[in-house]
């Protein structure tokens, strides 16, 4: 009997002590929060309405209200080299995107950093969120490579349905540039898009379904929301375009100055007393101004069509937010979720029917009334694109604010301070470390898996969200960008703006601004403070030679360079029915040779 007490004893302590680490690790995984990562494509600083937008965004402006909304932040200026730091918190020009592929300067291409798909030089976040014990999914537009290894599977999502090109159709299976492909591949495998496949709505009914198979499991999951809106072609069901039919008959010189009021009504930005409107456009293309009212009434209805598909397009994208929140709410799972939302680039003026005008018109419908269906092409062009950059200067692709100062927000219930708002300067790659943190996951120290990776580069975020500081980076720190020609450098309150080449043609030369005072970057101080804007400038010759940054030649030109690799891309992605059709035309011009050499004989 003594035998079989002492043995029931033990199995006893057993089971509490297994039950206290079953307690334990079930404590673990409820205090480290879910992460829910979404992603807008080419959404511009102003056209969420908690920043100014006259568009319907309840989901995000409800975000806006829950946390903390930043208002000088920034991404790279175009979407691969965004998502190729958001993925790992290290420099575009190690990762593997030098350059977005699209515009990839000829002395670029194939070297070091410039592979076009995401290398094996750095970890990624995913990855280290899911060998810490997380559940990882994304649904979206990945725009990382296609090559097996640089896939969502292999770095880091246990399931992902991902869009693996820089963007397509959001109806139907085609890329909407020439000689471009549109390629899904879900968890390794490449599949067919369901047959009410619309983008928005898909990814957000992909991820839900995702973090609910994974529910039982008692894990953290991280999900990566990477939308294709609000990128071109702009396409939405009619319903949500009815809703914006009259909103925009006055144009994006009046839109822009309303949205600019708002703005600074609500304080998100300093009253300068300058206004937002300016014929002084600004594009990393050099497109002109173009007068509003100089066009024709039927030219502008057509582009207030297509402004209105655009609007239409971001509230969809906002309801696909919204349902998947609800989902997370209902099922017990959004107190505990730190939600992220941005932009990875600011709006795009390019109007590439302008690139291959042939191409669009033979496989598009871009009839006024068709604009937004399934088989038109929308794309809104550098007014409306300037409207939804209000108030900042250019576009998409360029290193003023216009390319790169983007709507992001962060909420997380009982740990960030609802309605708070930050000013202070930040950049794509500290949302890494941030989450890291977050999920008390250790940052590798340039090694993870018994293989050398560069360490993250970014500053977490953490403390300013938890209101223990007023700024994520020291003053001193200093942050460099290039890209395609374009550099930015910032230090403190200063922006360094220019570029060593003709690649942006607008405002040449050193361009130094106090963001703090001119947030709209007009007011160029590098004469007056040359000491200034040689150190930063300075700072970026230690970045070129610190991470072997490849610099595109004088002559370079993005937009010349999408032509030349559209072409490029065409010819060898159509290699074999290219020859097929030259080996045809070859055999009929030899049969109509012989023909005409008989009929001479005769």
């Amino acid at each position: 009997m003594p035998a079989t007490r002492n043995a029931l004893a033990r199995l006893s302590r057993f089971f509490s002590i297994a039950g206290l680490v079953l307690l334990a690790a079930h404590s673990m995984a409820a205090a480290r929060p879910n992460i829910l990562l979404i992603v807008a494509d080419d959404m511009g600083f102003s056209d969420p309405g908690a920043y100014g937008g006259e568009i319907s965004t309840p989901n995000i402006d409800a975000l806006a209200a829950a946390g903390m909304q930043f208002t000088n932040f920034h991404v790279s200026a175009t979407c691969s080299p965004t998502r190729g730091m958001l993925m790992t918190g290290v420099t575009n020009h190690l990762v593997g995107m030098g350059n977005m592929k699209e515009i990839m300067a000829d002395n670029q291409k194939g070297k070091p950093g410039y592979e076009t798909w995401l290398n094996d030089s750095v970890v990624t976040l995913p990855t280290l969120l899911q060998d810490a014990g997380y559940n990882t999914y994304m649904a979206g537009k990945w725009h990382l490579g296609m090559r097996t290894e640089s896939q969502p599977l292999a770095r880091g999502f246990t399931h992902s349905f991902a869009l693996m090109e820089s963007g397509a159709d959001n109806w139907e299976e085609k890329h909407y540039l020439p000689g471009g492909s549109a390629t899904w591949i879900e968890d390794g495998k490449q599949v067919a898009l369901p047959e009410d496949f619309y983008s928005s709505f898909t990814y957000a009914d992909k991820l839900i379904s995702y973090i609910d198979e994974g529910q039982d499991q008692d894990r953290p999951f991280f999900g990566y929301l990477a939308f294709q809106a609000v990128h071109a072609p702009h396409q939405v069901p009619e319903e949500y375009i009815e809703k914006y039919s009259d909103q925009y008959h006055a144009g994006w010189d009046a839109i822009r100055q309303q949205r600019y009021a708002r703005q600074l009504q609500a304080g998100l930005l300093p009253d300068t007393g300058e206004r937002a409107v300016s014929d002084d456009w600004g594009t990393f293309y050099s497109t002109p101004h173009i007068d509003w009212d100089q066009l024709s009434d039927e030219e502008r209805a057509y582009r207030a069509r297509q402004m209105a598909v655009f609007a239409g397009m971001a509230e969809a994208m906002d309801q696909s937010i919204g349902k998947v929140i609800k989902y997370l709410k209902d099922s017990g799972q959004y107190d505990n979720t730190l939600i992220i939302f941005m932009s990875d680039n600011g709006g795009e003026s390019t109007v590439l029917r302008e690139v291959a005008p042939l191409f669009y018109r033979l496989r598009y419908n871009t009839d006024q009334e068709a604009l937004g269906a399934k088989g038109s092409y929308s794309e809104y062009g550098p007014g409306w694109a300037y409207a939804s950059n209000t108030p900042f200067y250019s576009y998409k692709g360029s290193p003023f604010s216009g390319g790169m100062r983007v709507p992001f927000i962060i909420s997380q219930p009982g740990q960030i301070k609802p309605g708070s708002r930050s000013n202070s300067f930040g950049f794509v790659t500290d949302i890494t470390p941030t989450l890291l943190e977050a999920a008390g996951v250790a940052a590798p120290q340039g090694e993870y898996r018994g293989r050398k990776v560069h360490e993250i580069m970014g500053t977490s975020m953490l403390p300013l969200l938890r209101g223990q500081a007023t700024r994520i980076h020291d003053p001193e720190h200093i942050t460099v960008y290039e890209l395609a020609g374009g550099i930015a450098v910032w230090q403190g309150d200063y922006k360094l703006v220019t570029s060593k080449t003709g690649a942006i043609p607008a405002r040449k030369g050193m361009q130094l601004f106090d963001t703090s005072k001119d947030p709209l970057e007009r007011h160029n101080l590098a004469a007056e403070m040359p000491e200034k804007a040689a150190q930063l400038y300075g700072a970026y010759e230690d970045y070129v030679k610190r991470y072997n940054v490849i610099e595109v030649p004088d002559d370079y030109r993005a937009w010349e360079q999408v032509k030349i690799n559209g072409r490029a891309n065409f010819i060898a992605e159509n290699r074999s029915a290219l020859f097929a059709i030259g080996l045809i035309v070859l055999v009929i011009l030899g049969m109509l040779v012989r023909l005409v050499i008989r009929r001479r004989q005769r």
